[in-house]
């Protein structure tokens, strides 16, 4: 009993010395603006000196007032006072009741606030502290509201008037002694508060990056308040914060039409950084006080002590949401000033568009074959409307290149008897003139620059289906005069730089954005620009010359047209590959400014992130997708948008505009890993410096902040000449410390990818050492992939604001047992590691989203029935299941997956009851994208598999499965969403193909050994409508395969491994032009 009064006493006398301090400082405060408001100016700067506990944001310079920064914070008062207003007005209108007992306070406050008179400039701060309070209050009466409606009972519903009556008291007798600024004259600033219009909300909706800025704040203050125990001195100190974040919004909206100097880029950096530290501050408390909601329900003494803790934690919160304002009102003072319009200030010479290349060669088809394909599917459709194709991308893309393999091409000819190809808007390229006779426009000639020349042509595109194109947009709105708004399937072809169309081109127009030409691509248009044979001995520049090229298809032709006047040997290809590359940035230049033009700036950020990575490094989609969201770079901009699919979508726009460029893709036409173009990434990489998003010293490569040395985001790439080089690898110096380099790092990124194991070990003793002195305690990313077994400090749970931790391919053989501490992790990658186990508390990551386990070394999960599971949870893959893995109503209680990935193998007297729970689950599973399943044996043969209809699920795109199907007939149950479908070992008796070639989307088709045991293979006539790539590997039955005339259209890729008694390939698929055959007979 003596502890318990002991802590009561503590308790007691801390929370009053904190109220006395509160109370003290706000009088002194006060008092100071009064001798202030007297002209009183010494006097008050003593007051100052003698109080030092009085912070700079509570008062300013005590000799001069900064009426800028008076007038910055009036600005944010006006905010406040809005958004209180009108929560009252709501109240009064839904929920009239609650006012009774209180509503005569309540007017005469309301009152006060709006009737203030001219005479009196109250200063800012001290208005806002009266207007927090009074908020308060409504929430206050919202909450009384809500408890009648739960029915509380009447001592508690008295309690919460009578705490509610205090508050209003306090709010009254504050309001006559609010302090006033001396009156100031001749400075401009005689904005006063009832000037405001109080039905202005000012709550902006944040676009580009005010939304990336702002929202993560207002998430985070949204989901601290619905906790709603919180202390009215940290919600004051918390909503200040995010008012002031919101002051903001309207000159961050405003700065999506202009372009900042690298001064302005610094100070974007710098708001972004202090707007994720309020985030993740605010998450810190959010977290803990829901462990002590947990421990409430302890025993009474682990009560006691939780609110102690939560006292603490909140008050941490009001100093840090101090600070943080603090650091808002500094860069709101020194907002960027000097700008201009997008790429205006530009020298001239570097817009000036590129000349056409003359070549006598034909286009390579082979190097767009996706794209005109693409372009055909357009042009073709039985919409008989007038429509609008616009081929965009930047200069020297391939643009003009499409448009001719599109106008020649034999599908197009057939279908428009008529076509016309123009690239000033006046001269003519008639591709049939002679077959115009019969409609008497024989005489038209190759110009058309008046307007009685035009005039035969408009009654004839009415009356027949006509193709059109413009090679140049300059000349878009002559044409348009030409061609009528048919009704007869008339298309017009546009090749333009300009990412954005006239409005009235908008609803008719279906663009088709050129992207860089992938490293395959590359090569074939490079052979195929080339004049001269390549011998063997140069094929080993291959990988060389593409990366040099960067996708960009001038480059690769202009490269090709230089090495065909030299010879065909090493030291010349090398010297002009050497001299091509110094040459190329001129090329870029207008694709720069291009670029530069019309990208906001949160799209910069996220290009700014590409620089973290080495040059000509493969960066896997997926990956960098993870990393953008764990670092806030991306934000929804829905409430039922998920981060992933915003980076997804920015991702796929930096590729469609050409600004990143895509090096490998999935079989089915995904994006698998991006690079950026060595010379835009030459360019990024000064930006991103000059921003402070990479560094300000040449000593390093990763970020400082501004001001303070402090790196922001590390990165290793064993480059000596790096500050971090000797502090992970080197000899290190214990006299050195490490604290002002790492103690504010974002992200830890190791590209170490010696395979021994001195990496594993130096960057394990660089982790432990940085930790154990207080460094990356705020560390969001720690990406260790490909790195050589890591050895993983115990003290990497101290790492409680870690969002990713990547170890895939670091073949890690154990992890700490201190994981399950790091509560905000968002995605956890063990893939290709030699993890066989993790443990029960696994599932204390309540924000997990991903989670990758390795397949190949069959990783298991210990679980028990009863286990508090992620809600969160979308993506498990690699997880092994055997018979002591509880699937029912353990793992079938995970609902929200989107990507699935199991492989099972169970004793034989256990099989069933294991598969029958796996697919009961997958049945369950509507949100799920992707499926993979495999079933095998003890010795890794396929085994049973057993699946239910899956038509349901309207969002499956991919299937993987590898079993022995016990219900073959599910392969004519699958849903028309699928994209992707491989079989493996599924022992089929029947033709797949009948009941296949029925999924209008299927593009990406692999039957592999054992998949189908029969002898004969039909695809009947319309079927597989958009496949687009076809394996199949080690069908040893299969004799015969027919394809009927109309079937496979759109196959591009077909690759044919072990098939021994196939005799012959069908006589349909022999004569495609746009096919890749590939065979490879049986041994």
């Amino acid at each position: 009993m003596k502890w318990l009064l002991s802590f009561l006493g503590g308790f007691v006398a801390y929370s009053f010395l904190k109220m006395l301090h509160e109370y003290s400082t706000r009088k002194v405060r006060e008092e100071a603006w009064r001798m202030m408001a007297e002209g009183r100016n010494e006097e008050a700067k003593g007051m100052r000196h003698r109080n030092s506990t009085l912070k700079m944001i509570d008062t300013p310079d005590w000799d001069t007032i900064d009426w800028a920064e008076v007038e910055d914070t009036r600005n944010l008062a006006k905010i406040v006072l809005s958004r209180v207003i009108e929560k009252l007005y709501v109240v009064r209108i839904q929920e009239p009741a609650v006012l009774v007992g209180v509503e005569e306070e309540v007017q005469w406050i309301q009152r006060e606030l709006m009737g203030a008179r001219v005479k009196y400039s109250y200063a800012p701060e001290e208005l806002m502290d009266v207007a927090y309070d009074f908020e308060d209050v409504i929430d206050d009466l919202i909450l009384r509201s809500a408890a009648k409606q739960r029915g509380i009972g009447n001592w508690e519903g008295c309690l919460l008037l009578i705490r509610i009556h205090k508050k209003l008291e306090l709010i009254k007798s504050k309001i006559p002694s609010l302090p006033h600024l001396p009156i100031a004259t001749g400075n401009g600033y005689d904005i006063y508060i009832e000037e405001m219009v109080w039905s202005d909300i000012f709550l902006i909706q944040g676009r580009s990056v005010a939304n990336t800025i702002v929202s993560p704040v207002e998430e985070k203050v949204s989901a601290l308040l619905a906790l709603e125990a919180i202390h009215p001195y940290t919600k004051k100190k918390v909503m200040r914060a995010l008012d002031k974040f919101r002051c903001l919004n309207d000159f961050l909206t405003g700065l999506q039409s202009v372009e900042l100097d690298d001064c302005g880029m610094v100070w974007m950096e710098e708001l972004s950084h202090v707007a994720l530290s309020a985030a993740i501050a605010i998450e810190d408390l959010i977290n803990k006080e829901e462990q002590f909601t947990k421990r409430s329900w302890m025993r009474p003494s682990r009560g006691f002590l939780s609110a102690f803790g939560k006292l603490k934690s909140e008050d941490k919160l009001a100093v840090e949401m101090d600070k943080i304002y603090a650091k808002i009102q500094n860069l709101s003072m020194h907002r960027p000033t000097e700008f201009s319009r997008r790429c205006q200030s530009r020298d001239t010479k570097s817009t000036m568009p590129i000349p056409p290349q003359p070549t006598a060669q034909e286009p390579d088809l082979a190097s767009f074959s996706d794209d005109v394909h693409a372009m055909i599917t357009r042009l073709l459709t039985d919409d008989k409307r007038f429509r609008v194709i616009p081929i965009m991308g930047m200069e020297g893309i391939g643009k003009t290149t499409l448009a001719k393999l599109i106008f020649n091409h034999k599908a197009v000819v057939d279908h428009f008897p008529f076509a016309v190809w123009t690239s000033d808007g006046c001269r003519l390229h008639l591709r049939n003139k002679e077959n115009l006779m019969e409609f008497d426009l024989n005489q038209l000639g190759d110009l058309w620059s008046y307007d009685e020349e035009r005039q035969p042509l408009k009654p004839f595109l009415i009356d027949n289906r006509s193709l059109v194109v413009l090679d140049d947009p300059h000349f878009l709105y002559e044409v348009l005069m030409v061609i009528p708004d048919t009704s007869n399937g008339s298309r017009m072809i546009l090749t333009t730089c300009d990412m954005r169309l006239p409005s009235k081109l908008e609803r008719k127009s279906d663009p088709h954005p050129l992207r860089l030409r992938t490293d395959e691509e590359s090569w074939a248009l490079f052979t195929h620009a080339l004049k001269v044979s390549i011998p063997p001995e140069l094929l080993k520049l291959k990988e060389e010359i593409v990366k040099r090229c960067g996708g960009l298809p001038l480059l690769i032709v202009k490269f090709a047209e230089a090495l065909s006047h030299k010879d065909a040997t090493i030291e010349e290809w090398s010297t002009a590959l050497q001299q091509f590359h110094h040459d190329q940035q001129q090329l870029w230049s207008n694709t720069l400014c291009n670029i530069h033009k019309d990208l906001s700036l949160y799209m910069r950020r996220c290009l700014f992130h590409f620089t973290l990575f080495p040059q000509d490094f493969d960066i896997p989609a997926r990956r960098l997708i993870r990393l953008w969201v764990a670092e806030d770079l991306v934000q929804p901009e829905g409430e039922n948008e998920a981060p992933e699919d915003v980076a997804e979508r920015c991702l796929n726009l930096f590729i469609a505009q050409g600004m990143i460029q895509v090096t490998k893709k999935k079989f089915n036409g995904n994006v698998k890993a991006i690079r950026l173009p060595d010379t835009l990434r030459q360019y990024w990489l000064s930006k991103a410096q000059q921003a402070t998003f990479l560094g300000v010293h040449t000593n390093t490569r990763s970020e400082l902040s501004l001001g303070t040395n402090k790196i922001r985001r590390l990165v290793d790439h064993l480059d000596r000449e790096d500050i971090s080089f000797g502090h992970i690898h080197g000899d290190y110096n214990t006299t050195t410390s490490l604290t002002p380099f790492y103690e504010d790092v974002l992200s830890f990124l190791s590209f170490d990818t010696r395979k021994e194991s001195k990496p594993g070990e130096e960057v394990g003793n660089f982790l432990h050492r940085c930790i154990s002195r207080g460094c990356f305690l705020v560390l969001l990313v720690l990406d260790l992939e490909n790195v050589f077994r890591p050895k993983l400090p115990e003290a990497v749970g101290e790492l409680t604001r870690l969002r990713y931790l990547g170890l895939r391919s670091t073949f890690l053989q154990i992890i700490p047992s201190s994981l399950s501490k790091l509560q905000n992790v968002q995605t956890l990658d063990l893939k290709h590691t030699s993890i066989s186990t993790l443990p029960n508390s696994i599932w204390k990551l309540q924000k997990l989203r991903h989670l990758y386990l390795s397949e190949s070394y069959r990783s298991k999960l210990m679980l028990q029935h009863g286990t508090n599971f992620l809600t969160t949870l979308q993506t498990l893959c690699g997880l092994f299941i055997d018979e002591e893995t509880p699937v029912r109503d353990c793992l079938d209680r995970l609902l929200d997956i989107k990507k699935l990935g199991l492989t099972m193998s169970s004793k034989q007297e256990a099989v069933s009851l294991s598969l029958q729970a796996v697919a009961d689950w997958v049945l369950k599973l509507n949100q799920l994208h992707s499926l993979r399943l495999k079933s095998i044996d003890k010795s890794n043969q396929p085994w049973d598999l057993e699946l239910k209809p899956l038509v349901g699920h309207v969002n499956l795109s991919c299937i993987y499965l590898l079993g022995r199907l016990r219900n073959p007939s599910i392969i004519s149950q699958f849903p028309y969403s699928l994209i992707d479908l491989t079989l493996s070992g599924s022992g089929l008796v029947e033709d797949p193909m009948q009941s296949l070639d029925k999924l209008p989307n299927l593009r990406s088709l692999k039957l592999f050994a054992k998949s189908y045991l029969g002898k004969n293979m039909l695809c009947s006539l319309g079927g597989f409508p958009q496949l687009r790539a076809l394996k199949l590997w080690k069908l040893e039955q299969l004799e015969e395969w027919n394809v009927e005339k109309g079937a496979l259209q759109d196959l591009r890729d077909l690759e044919i491994r072990f098939c021994r008694s196939l005799k012959m390939l069908p006589v349909e698929l022999l004569h495609r032009t746009l096919m890749k055959i590939e065979v490879i007979p049986a041994q």
